[in-house]
């Protein structure tokens, strides 16, 4: 990979509303870099507009700070954007950065699933911004390297080119009406696929649209305990959001509480996710142009993001790091 890569700054327009950045939005092969802050020391200004315009990660030890909605990640590092058996991306948006253990998890992952399923491997969407923290668009969570999204279509068995990776769009894996996966994209070898990450023991939450956990219900074998982590979440209709734990000894890391009620299967489970005013809510009325939101500001967040924040950036990866394919 050309190293340059890494200084891609993310792809977006300077909107006061942090609209969302599914997978499905396509990025850009030449991306325009953020322009300066005016006044970048202004306490009140969002702290996103701080984070996103660090582009390489601190060069601290490596630490998750804060909750993944409200932290910021130190010594974040790179996911490589080719492996054997994984392609990254929308590279624009540089959110392929994470915490280690995130980055080891998804490789092997990566090389499970083409074990298991034989897929050549697997498209690696989202993870986070190089030193976390919120961003300008998308995500409320993926702040502290902890989050992944990955794409429920299979990684083409060519490496693919850098427009292809900002152009194409993932499969849709709901039917239209909502109830019920889609045949015609939903194989036998997705049910694997999700239950291979759910088993891995630093995976705590897997984030699936209701309609792929009722597959999953029914078409799961064996060791079915891995489907307490599959939890419905609105979306994530073609990709999966693995959410990890926090790691062991990280004090300044504020996780989750373990999932309890077992499978998750039951038709009370489920009822929520399918009533008719959750899959066709009604659109809200019109209120005019929406206010801008400034989100947090570094104030707000963790303490110790402030020195993540001003830290030196880490050296760069060179080009056998960042693309393990060349």
């Amino acid at each position: 990979m050309d190293t340059r890569l890494i200084r891609i700054p993310l792809v977006v327009a300077l909107l006061a509303y942090a609209c969302p950045a599914p997978a499905q939005d396509r990025g850009s092969v030449d991306p325009k870099p953020l322009p300066p802050l005016e006044n970048p020391n202004d306490p009140k200004i969002g702290a996103k507009q701080l984070f996103a315009r660090k582009l390489l990660p601190a060069a601290l030890p490596p630490k998750a700070i804060g909750s993944y909605t409200k932290g910021c990640l130190a010594g974040g590092e790179q996911m490589p954007i080719s492996g054997d058996t994984w392609q990254v991306m929308r590279l624009s948006r540089n959110r392929y950065w994470g915490y280690p253990g995130t980055i080891a998890l998804l490789k092997r992952l990566a090389a499970n699933v083409h074990k298991d399923t034989g897929w050549p491997g697997i498209l690696v969407g989202d993870i986070g911004q190089p030193r976390g923290g919120p961003a300008l668009t998308g995500h409320a969570s993926h702040q502290i390297g902890l989050d992944a999204d990955i794409w429920l279509t299979p990684m083409p068995d060519h490496l693919l080119s850098r427009e292809e990776r900002e152009e194409t769009s993932a499969t849709m894996m709901v039917r239209e009406d909502r109830l019920d996966v889609d045949p015609k994209a939903w194989t036998p070898q997705h049910w694997i696929f999700l239950r291979d990450a759910a088993q891995e023991p630093a995976v705590q939450r897997i984030f699936v649209n209701a309609a792929i956990k009722k597959a999953l219900c029914r078409e799961a074998k064996g060791d079915r305990s891995w489907l307490s982590k599959i939890r419905p979440w609105f979306g994530h209709d073609y990709h999966f959001h693995i959410r990890m734990r926090c790691p062991p000894g990280s004090k300044e890391c504020e996780g989750q509480h373990e999932q309890d009620g077992g499978e998750g299967c039951k038709p009370s489970d489920l009822a929520y996710w399918f009533k008719d005013s959750i899959i066709h809510p009604k659109p809200e009325p019109e209120k005019g142009p929406a206010k801008p939101r400034v989100g947090p500001t570094l104030a707000q967040l963790p303490k110790a993001c402030r020195a993540v924040l001003y830290a030196p950036d880490a050296k760069q990866p060179d080009a056998k790091q960042s693309d393990a394919r060349r």
